[in-house]
């Protein structure tokens, strides 16, 4: 962003121009010259190439004065500054990487790739909430803190993968406890979990319920998302003769799911396909939004000296001019 700070000096700009255009007509008519004898003589001397840099020596102080004129203005360049001040969202996803999120009833992706795209999608709608990401399956864990860095959460979704085969299960109330944990020293005005499953609690120390009440009891609002497709679902898995194909009924405890999402306030919602899971992240998107207070403001940095500084090395330059190889005889 560029500026003049005092834009009224640059009327003075025609003054300095004119003031080059007087001296150089003045210097024309007093033109100097010397007599002599004879003119056989001016016939044999050679015409010098500082003739030509003579006319110039006028307008170089003209320039000098432009330059001053327009240092005076005090050009400036600026750097602009974006301060972003809200109490904003923190949210908290926590996400089911247990075996059964293998089936690939969301054609062609299964349930736990899907997941992370539409997690992804969510992440980029917003920029300036704080949001962190847990993982659960007979035991839970925090791979992301709350962090307003989205490029690093996404890399850390990207590597989410299934939970190994002697973790396996669904510690659903451990997923729940572990993500009130980490909003539990949270200032924000509205503090959320998302809480994305396709089965029912058959694991860990904590139960859904009193997790719940955890989360009621500090303010958190939970939104449950139940995923997977009515009836069966073809499941892969790994044998030591490759993998195989096996069909599975979705297993999925909506009522549990509701209780959770109504003692604190959110809502339930179930996700068939992966249309309908985008369409859960855009709903629960518009239930949470954030109000953003911007302030901008623009760092100036003076340029006058990039104009003053030639201007004087080009009016010492005139001055040895008309001192040296341009004096005129008075």
């Amino acid at each position: 962003m560029f500026r003049f700070a005092s834009p009224w000096a640059l009327v003075l700009l025609p003054a300095a121009i004119a003031a080059a255009w007087v001296m150089a007509r003045r210097r024309g008519r007093a033109d100097a010259r010397l007599l002599l004898p004879s003119g056989a003589l001016r016939g044999r001397m050679a015409a010098s190439g500082w003739i030509r840099i003579e006319p110039v020596v006028p307008w170089l102080r003209g320039l000098v004065l432009m330059l001053c004129v327009a240092g005076l203005a005090r050009p400036q360049a600026g750097a602009r500054e974006e301060t972003v001040s809200t109490h904003g969202v923190d949210i908290v996803v926590a996400l089911d990487i247990s075996g059964s999120m293998r089936a690939e009833d969301f054609h062609p992706l299964n349930r736990l790739e899907v997941a992370k795209r539409t997690l992804l999608e969510f992440v980029e709608g917003r920029p300036s909430d704080r949001i962190g990401l847990v993982v659960f399956s007979a035991v839970s864990s925090t791979r992301c803190p709350l962090t307003i860095d989205h490029s690093m959460l996404r890399t850390f979704v990207e590597e989410v993968d299934f939970a190994p085969q002697e973790e396996d299960g669904t510690a659903l109330g451990m997923g729940l406890a572990t993500a009130v944990g980490r909003l539990r020293p949270s200032q924000a005005r509205s503090k959320v979990i998302v809480l994305l499953t396709d089965g029912r609690n058959n694991r860990g120390q904590i139960g859904p319920e009193t997790a719940g009440r955890m989360a009621q009891a500090l303010g958190i609002r939970v939104y449950t998302v139940g995923v997977g497709s009515e009836g069966e679902a073809r499941v892969p898995v790994d044998t030591p003769f490759g993998r195989r194909y096996i069909t599975q009924r979705l297993d999925l405890d909506e009522t549990l799911l509701r209780s959770l999402a109504a003692v604190s306030g959110g809502h339930y919602f179930r996700a068939t396909d992966a249309e309908a899971l985008r369409e859960i992240f855009r709903t629960i998107d518009s239930l949470e939004k954030t109000e953003i207070e911007s302030r901008v403001r623009v760092l100036y940095t003076e340029l006058f000296p990039m104009l003053l500084v030639p201007a004087a090395g080009l009016f010492l330059l005139e001055r040895l001019l008309v001192h040296t190889r341009l004096r005129r005889i008075p």
